[in-house]
């Protein structure tokens, strides 16, 4: 794809979410890594951003040690949380997101996971 073959990034796996109608791969830029996402199916949870927005930068990711802990002091500080709060990842993480109308118009992903699973 475009960011292995333009910018030297190694394809690091793949991996489907299908409840969640996404197909995620991860792509190892030496010291962070990124995630690109594609809809599996028309009714995926970003089928509705790619065809208002096109392709291009969905969100950001930051970890955290504990997601429920994050989630609370972020709602005591004023944080929007979208949709039920924490949903399953990929590589057996869990995540939530913070709604863009409260982060500038971006959207932020927390996800909680161990290095052991392969996330350094």
């Amino acid at each position: 794809g475009t960011y292995g073959r333009v910018l030297g990034f190694e394809l690091q796996g793949t991996e489907k979410l299908d409840d969640r109608g996404l197909e995620v791969c991860f792509v190892d830029t030496g010291k962070e890594r990124i995630e690109l996402i594609a809809a599996t199916r028309e009714d995926s949870e970003v089928s509705a951003f790619l065809k208002k927005r096109g392709e291009g930068i969905h969100h950001i990711c930051v970890r955290v040690a504990d997601i429920d802990v994050s989630l609370e002091e972020m709602k005591e500080r004023g944080a929007r949380i979208i949709g039920d709060g924490v949903q399953s990842g990929a590589h057996n993480t869990r995540v939530a997101f913070l709604h863009p109308k409260g982060t500038h118009g971006v959207l932020i992903e927390l996800v909680e996971c161990k290095q052991e699973e392969g996330l350094s």
